[in-house]
């Protein structure tokens, strides 16, 4: 009975010791699954086959750059017309000085418009 009492508490502690380890294993394995999908997501593996190739990346930094410069473009045009427009309506507005200010500056821009032409 006394060599019961004795491995009684020695099979407990290594039980549980060994599902405290199981516990741990099974948490690593969950984030190393989690990490590599997280790594599978950000296509790590893309991204360093594009740094292997140069001229393909220059290619593509070509091509984002242009599209870039093209939306820019667009982009300040349609912003330069709509304050040029909202201009032009507070000028018919006739408002005291505020209009005299802003039909100054609108016929400064027509006449610019008017001498560049590209």
């Amino acid at each position: 009975m006394n060599e019961q009492d004795t491995q009684s508490p020695l099979n407990s502690e290594s039980t549980t010791h060994s599902e405290n380890a199981e516990d741990k294993i099974e948490e690593l394995h969950k984030l190393t699954n989690r990490l590599a999908n997280e790594l599978e997501r950000s296509r790590i593996a893309q991204y360093t086959e594009l740094l292997n190739r140069p001229w393909k990346l220059i290619g593509l930094n070509l091509l984002s750059g242009a599209a870039r410069g093209v939306g820019i473009a667009i982009g300040f045009t349609f912003f330069a017309a709509t304050i040029i427009y909202v201009l032009q309506v507070l000028g018919a507005l006739n408002l005291p000085i505020v209009g005299d200010y802003i039909a100054d500056i609108v016929r400064i821009v027509q006449r610019q418009l008017e001498l560049n032409t590209y």
